[in-house]
């Protein structure tokens, strides 16, 4: 600091007041610049082959490769005369590519030791018995997305602060870090989900842990570029996490709903509303635990149980315990479907769900066992195909079961409408390929 700061203001007064002194030929500003840059230069290379600490290093590259090529340099005073004086660099490129593998590997080994750290002292949190904190009535450990996305975040502007290239080596040495870091938080984040159901406080940290994966999320999507391979193995990993999460959250919830289901097809739906206000009321008693999570993850969760409630009640249709015989009786059927699936979509609607995809699945089915044109049921089956591109002949042929009044030619004509060749790649949100037909 003190060669640079007396090297600038130095030459400063060469060009103001001593160039003039004596005649061009002399090129005095040239001979004032080569010796202070000579001194400088062996002052540099002296320190750079001794043995220096990490933050020597990194002082010293700051100097190579930034401060004086650029803040000294390129002075508004000094840059127009120094630009005509070939200096070179402060040290030998050997050895400034050796200072720079040494601070590279330096660095690189920190953020690892530092992310290691971090997640070891995230997993004795969890075994404490506290109750994880709350931001804005969110379940979360914030603090331990922030300190790793600023670990990889602060190294890489370090490096850049010395040079681009430098920055851009280091960036590529820790584009592996964070996917690593992730898969290691997703293998201690199952080990504890499988070892630690008694634990007083087990969904309050199974929530917070789905919670912090937003921040990693929001980190990568805004930050990683499209075709780097490391992004989709980041959002890979944290959606393993997200959903064993759900999984779990939602484990005791799927374990009651089955017997309450198992009486529709019991009463022969005849109770129907009955059982769906008991779906309902179950439902609503697990779901104000999910209301710590995040708003991305609430709506999440949410549609998860939408999906499932949904897809139960069509189980239900497909057990070929009920075949009804006269129109009026499966009007009445149908009547009992229409009016459950509205009770079942304004529930999930009013408790945040955005999966309307959904809502005309069971309206539908309602219709084909109300129709007994041949005809009107055809063109509702193919609607339905179209709305739900995963439905297979074995499903609508179990559902059929409960249309007891048609005869062989006219149920074969029916099937033969639904081509199996359907929807050969299945949607994104699948509803009956999750449906087994026994």
């Amino acid at each position: 600091l003190h060669m640079g700061k007396t090297m600038k203001e130095d030459l400063t007064v060469v060009v103001k007041h001593i160039k003039q002194l004596y005649p061009p030929e002399f090129n005095v500003f040239s001979t004032y610049a080569e010796l202070y840059h000579n001194h400088f230069a062996s002052q540099a290379k002296k320190n750079a082959e001794s043995h220096l600490e990490d933050k020597d290093i990194y002082l010293l590259l700051s100097w190579v490769h930034n401060i004086y090529p650029k803040d000294m340099r390129k002075d508004h005073v000094l840059a127009k005369e120094l630009e005509k004086v070939k200096l070179g660099s402060l040290l030998p490129s050997s050895l400034s590519k050796e200072l720079e593998k040494k601070y590279l590997d330096s660095e690189e080994a920190t953020i690892k030791n530092s992310l290691s750290k971090c997640l070891d002292k995230e997993i004795q949190r969890w075994k404490e018995d506290k109750e994880p904190e709350k931001l804005n009535g969110h379940f979360q450990s914030e603090l331990l997305a922030i300190f790793v996305i600023q670990s990889v975040y602060s190294g890489q502007k370090r490096a850049k602060d010395i040079s681009v290239a430098v920055g851009e080596e280091l960036s590529r040495r820790l584009s592996k870090e964070l996917p690593a870091f992730l898969k290691s938080y997703r293998d201690a984040f199952e080990d504890f989900k499988e070892k630690s159901k008694k634990h007083r406080y087990y969904k309050p940290i199974l929530i917070a842990n789905i919670n912090n994966c937003w921040n990693f999320r929001d980190y990568t999507e805004k930050n990683m570029a499209e075709k780097d391979d490391n992004k989709d193995s980041i959002l890979s990993t944290l959606s393993d996490i997200e959903n064993s999460g759900f999984d779990m959250l939602l484990q005791q919830l799927f374990v009651q709903l089955k017997p309450i289901y198992k009486k529709f097809t019991e009463n022969k739906w005849d109770s129907s509303n009955e059982i769906m206000n008991e779906i309902i009321k179950t439902t609503s008693i697990h779901i104000s635990d999910f209301r710590t999570l995040k708003d991305p993850f609430y709506h999440a969760i949410i549609e998860k149980i939408h999906a499932r409630l949904v897809k139960e009640y069509i189980v239900r249709l497909l057990k070929r315990k009920v075949s009804l015989k006269t129109p009026a009786q499966q009007q009445n059927l149908a009547q009992h479907i229409s009016k459950n699936a509205a009770d079942l979509e304004a529930f999930c609607t009013s408790n945040g769900s955005q999966a309307t995809w959904l809502n005309s699945a069971l309206p539908k089915l309602a219709e084909i066992i109300r129709l007994q044109d041949l005809g009107a049921i055809k063109i509702e089956v193919a609607t339905l195909a179209t709305t739900y591109p995963d439905i297979r002949k074995r499903h609508l042929e179990a559902f059929l079961y409960i249309k007891a009044n048609l005869s062989r030619g006219e149920l074969k004509s029916i099937l033969g409408y639904l081509a199996d060749s359907t929807a050969s790649t299945l949607p994104g949100a699948p509803l009956f390929s999750n449906i087994n037909v026994s």
